[in-house]
């Protein structure tokens, strides 16, 4: 145990010798540092040395003639004339000075407008929507004042007012007696005048943007849009800018004023505008054009607007797009940008989250997340459905054959393309020849149906009928085409080739 046990004691005895002794060697490092010593720069470096240019290698020094002629374009330098920089106003800031046309424009404008004629003051009486008649003057008395008279939130929500049926400005006085009705945002003609007369906000900004030549600008279902004929395109990068000069035009509080002149008066108003010239050319020469004027934008317009531009508390561009002047393509390509506005900006707000919520929505982003379609340029509008997308189609197919069924119709099948002779007298070919496919078979015109009424009428017409047979109901699923304009196509809701549920009755006239 003993022996054992010294054994394993020797180890733990041999270990300090090896150790310590290394650490003994180490001694010296206690003498001073070599950080001690004198610094290196007591003695002469080398850094002293006069630095030489550096010629793809380290070791090349610069040529003479190189040195020469650097010295040479240094005493030219000195006598260069500096270059006298002049402010611009940016073309990608708001900052965008008045075309000179608009302000020769607002000159003629001011000289017109001296010999307008007022209407003759006279009482008059206005009946309201209640039956309430109110005392007015005719050429004084305006909407708005009856308006303010009944109410001051009425006045204040105030869009455009009615007289007779018709629409007539808040701020235009009244001429005669008649019916008055006051309408605000949330009616079909308030949302109309508003978004109208946000367009004319819209076209005034493309003006000092674009110094562009106006088209048309009206109202939409929602929105409006101006079509404006530039030398740059617009672009999404452009929107802050447009809606920045408009957010100019509304803290101005421009007033809607309305002038009516002749027909020649508006050709020289308008001499530097060739599509503006081309809309009053269609105006007979007895007849009067409405023009309406906020800050420096004067435009064609039959009206109504808003009293003033600061009634529009919230506007965006939408988007924008090309497009033709009065929609045919051998016309000028446009630039049209879209817009949208309210009297509020929580009507704004909770319009872009409806608008996120329908975009998440997008049947086209459905039908490519669940393979139920897709389009392909090699033919565009023209939609290739996928297994999925199959059953769906033919499930709604056998959902109409049901219901044609229980109302008495026949299915029938007439062909994809006939004669353009069928679609003269149909009256298809003389109205909608630019949105059909033909082409030429053995030295004769055909086209592809674009509908399946003419068909249907031959199908009827081929055979003597009898009024025993009547009524005669058809019910189609044909192929149709149409050439629609490749920037109209969207989706299923915009197509070149569809099916629809289409059916056609033959009976008498007393039926």
């Amino acid at each position: 145990m003993e022996s054992s046990q010294a054994q394993q004691q020797q180890p733990a005895a041999a270990k300090p010798k090896a150790a310590p002794k290394k650490a003994e060697k180490k001694a010296p490092a206690e003498k001073k540092p070599a950080a001690e010593k004198k610094p290196a720069a007591d003695k002469k470096p080398a850094a002293e040395k006069k630095p030489q240019p550096k010629k793809d290698s380290p070791d090349f020094p610069i040529p003479s003639f190189i040195q020469e002629r650097a010295n040479l374009y240094e005493e030219l330098k000195k006598n260069a004339k500096p270059i006298e920089k002049k402010p611009q106003p940016k073309k990608d800031s708001p900052d965008f000075p008045i075309p000179s046309f608009i302000q020769e424009r607002a000159n003629l404008y001011e000289e017109l407008k001296k010999n307008a004629k007022p209407i003759e003051e006279k009482p008059i009486k206005v009946i309201l929507k209640d039956g309430k008649v109110v005392e007015a003057i005719a050429g004084k008395t305006t909407p708005f004042d009856i308006a303010k008279s009944l109410s001051s939130t009425l006045a204040n929500n105030a869009v455009v007012a009615k007289v007779d049926d018709k629409l007539f400005d808040l701020f235009r006085p009244l001429e005669q007696d008649g019916l008055l009705e006051i309408l605000d945002f949330n009616t079909p003609e308030g949302k109309h005048t508003f978004w109208h007369s946000s367009a004319h906000l819209l076209g005034q900004a493309l003006e000092r943007r674009y110094e562009a030549n106006l088209c048309i600008g009206p109202a939409l279902n929602e929105g409006f849009y101006y079509d404006a004929a530039t030398n740059d395109l617009v672009s999404d990068a452009h929107y802050q800018d447009i809606e920045k000069l408009v957010e100019d035009i509304v803290k101005q509080k421009q007033p809607f004023e309305r002038l009516v002149v002749s027909k020649a008066d508006a050709l020289n108003l308008f001499k530097f505008n060739k599509y503006k010239i081309e809309i009053i050319g269609k105006i007979p020469d007895e007849d009067t054009v409405t023009l309406y004027r906020c800050g420096t934008f004067i435009d064609l317009c039959r009206g109504p607007h808003l009293p003033n531009t600061n009634r529009i508390k919230a506007f965006k561009v939408t988007k924008n797009s090309s497009a033709y002047w009065l929609g045919k393509a051998e016309n000028d390509s446009l630039q049209r940008v879209y817009g949208i506005s309210f009297p509020d900006g929580k009507l704004l707000k909770e319009w872009e989250e409806f608008q996120a919520e329908a975009a998440r929505r997008d049947h086209r982003l459905i039908g490519k997340h669940q393979e139920l379609f897709f389009f392909h340029p090699m033919s565009p509008g023209s939609c290739f459905f996928l297994p999925h997308g199959a059953r769906i189609y033919n499930k709604l197919m056998e959902l109409i054959r049901n219901e044609y069924r229980d109302r008495g119709f026949t299915e029938v099948i007439t062909p994809n393309m006939f004669d353009v002779e069928l679609w003269t007298t149909s009256g298809h070919w003389q109205n909608y020849q630019k949105n059909m496919f033909s082409f030429d078979v053995e030295g004769s015109k055909f086209a592809l149906k674009p509908m399946n009424c003419p068909g249907h009428c031959l199908m009827f017409g081929h055979r003597p009928r009898s009024y025993r047979e009547l009524p005669v109901r058809y019910a189609d699923f044909g192929v149709l085409h149409r050439n629609e304009f490749s920037g109209a196509l969207t989706g299923l809701t915009r197509v070149r080739r569809f099916q629809q549920d289409d059916a056609h009755i033959f009976c008498t006239s007393d039926t």
